[in-house]
């Protein structure tokens, strides 16, 4: 970077030079009044937000900022209590690289304090940052922001879309002074107005294309995780989440980027700020969309627990923005075919990813499913799959019921404890089932939905499929077909076939599994869990069609 210094914020070094040199040096605690030797580099939202919030569409509808982005997942990152959850089961698991692991966790749920920590050198701790408390020091605060404006905004151009910018390995600007430094955006900004910005936020901001491109989003979501062995050996990678990498092997690469679907633009004209804001063209809108409906609700009803600031309101718009994109734009299902056999009846379903990534993608907590009922003239059911519980668990699912097992990937469904789930599973060394992410080495399953142009033959390990999917001629880039050819026994026609995908961010074993650790935080989410199981998955498309018995046709 020519003229200043910058920090790219990879912690792969970091965190096995830590491993080796074991848990003696605890993770900073950062309530100091600077905390960083450098100097500070970032500022909480609520800088920018005085600025940037009461905008509204020429048509009156909001589009603030401010309030979009405090109630996304992006700012409640380090709120998020299935992340605290997670990471204290981390760190019981593997006590000896606590500090490692904490600071390797914080690195995209707390990234501005961890910045400024590898910065100078520290390691960042998480719980020493937690919970939220309106007394908390300038790194406490920066902590508690997550994913905020000036750390998004002052990513750098350098290396994005290349290996060394995935897993937080993004580059910003450390030598540049506080109240000299740039922050990014996709406008051009006159001298007067950003006069006006320098004096209230102490940023000058800047015209940079790379904010609006997916090579910026995938530094953080294109994440490996580190296996660890006992005493903290360095055992291998895991492919945590990789959206950016299955996006760049589909068709999407070349047609949508990231920010298009989870920052959809604003229709007509719009300013970016409240004080002297003039109107520009594509605003795009700070709501950050994605796949987690569910954790807004939960944030919104244990909100004083964990420190929230969104309104309820907010948190409710949020999530339900979340449901209604997921049910517009993720899958669509269809009944194919429907044909009589001598032995009894198959039904071809057709599923179809809509998304410019698998689905689902990313965490691989989060999993799809088809629900498949038969019902007859007279309202019985004759056949069942996929049904799902209250307490958050599918019926028939093999790893539902045992921790050690898994559901299979099928092309033929033909019992009622069979049932098509599109999910990753991870294996640890032994090839064992895990929901440890720091203990999972590979995949022994993974036939999320491919999006449309993704070739299987020339996926990299990443983003491969694994699992009987890999001989599934009806597994194809963007769709797949699965067959149904129940036995039915006796019923009164017509008959009625309804099917539904099913969708659930966080899969009944990856918090249970959380129960058998006592600590406060895992006990804590594992409550939290229970209480809204039955609200813990949505239908993301449906359909359904009458037949005739065989006799009719």
């Amino acid at each position: 970077m020519a003229g200043r210094r910058a920090l790219r914020l990879g912690f792969s070094v970091l965190l096995i030079a830590s491993v080796a040199a074991g848990a003696g040096e605890a993770p900073a605690t950062g309530t100091g009044a600077t905390d960083s030797d450098v100097g500070p580099l970032f500022a909480t939202a609520d800088r920018c937000i005085a600025c940037h919030d009461g905008l509204t569409t020429p048509h009156g509808v909001e589009v603030s900022f401010g309030s979009t982005w405090r109630s996304s997942m992006m700012a409640n990152a380090a709120r998020d209590p299935y992340w605290q959850a997670a990471v204290r089961r981390e760190v019981l698991d593997h006590p000896e690289s606590a500090a490692a692991i904490e600071n390797e966790c914080s690195a995209c749920h707390m990234p501005m304090a961890r910045f400024e920590a590898k910065a100078s050198g520290r390691l960042q701790g998480v719980f020493a940052h937690l919970p939220v408390t309106s007394a908390a020091g300038r790194t406490d605060r920066l902590a508690a922001d997550g994913v905020s404006c000036s750390l998004c905004h002052q990513i750098g151009p350098e290396a994005l879309g290349t290996d060394e910018s995935f897993t937080a390995g993004f580059v910003v600007d450390t030598a540049t002074a506080w109240g000299e430094r740039s922050i990014f955006g996709p406008f051009e900004v006159d001298p007067g107005r950003a006069a006006v910005m320098r004096s209230a936020a102490e940023f000058h901001p800047r015209r940079a294309e790379h904010v609006q491109t997916s090579e910026l989003c995938a530094t953080c979501h294109t994440l490996s995780t580190h296996t660890l062995g006992e005493g903290g050996r360095h055992l291998g990678s895991l492919p945590e989440q990789m959206p950016y990498l299955e996006w760049r092997h589909s068709a999407y690469r070349g047609e949508r980027s990231c920010q298009s679907c989870h920052m959809p633009t604003v229709d007509g004209e719009t300013p970016v700020s409240a004080v002297l804001g003039v109107p520009r063209h594509q605003v795009s809108r700070h709501v950050f969309r994605g796949g987690n409906f569910f954790l807004p609700r939960l944030l919104d009803r244990y909100r004083d627990d964990l420190g929230v600031e969104a309104s309820p309101d907010e948190l409710a718009a949020a999530a339900a923005r979340t449901v209604e994109h997921l049910q517009a734009a993720a899958a669509r299902v269809h009944l194919e075919e429907v044909r009589w056999l001598p032995e009894g009846i198959e039904i071809a379903v057709v599923v179809e990813n809509l998304a410019g990534h698998k689905l689902p993608t990313a965490y691989p907590s989060r999993r799809a499913w088809l629900h498949l009922v038969l019902t007859d003239a007279a309202g019985r059911t004759v056949f069942e799959s996929g049904a799902f519980s209250r307490d958050g668990s599918i019926e028939g699912n093999d790893n539902d019921g045992d921790a050690a097992s898994w559901e299979p990937h099928y092309e033929r469904i033909r019992t009622a404890d069979e049932v098509q789930i599109y999910e990753a599973i991870l294996l640890d060394v032994d090839g064992e089932v895990t929901t440890g992410l720091l203990s999972g080495l590979d995949y022994g399953k993974d036939n999320r939905l491919l999006p449309r142009g993704f070739d299987p033959r020339s996926a990299p390990r990443e983003i491969a499929i694994h699992g009987r999917a890999t001989s599934d001629d009806g597994f194809a880039p963007g769709s797949h077909q699965v067959l149904y050819s129940p036995h039915l026994g006796t019923f009164t026609a017509p008959l009625r076939i309804d099917v539904e995908l099913w969708y659930q961010p966080i899969g009944y074993r990856w918090a249970e599994n959380l129960a058998s650790y006592e600590a406060a935080e895992t006990a804590r989410f594992v409550a939290y869990y229970r209480a809204l199981a039955a609200d813990s998955a949505i239908v993301l498309a449906r359909d359904s069609m009458a037949v005739e018995s065989r006799g009719a046709d």
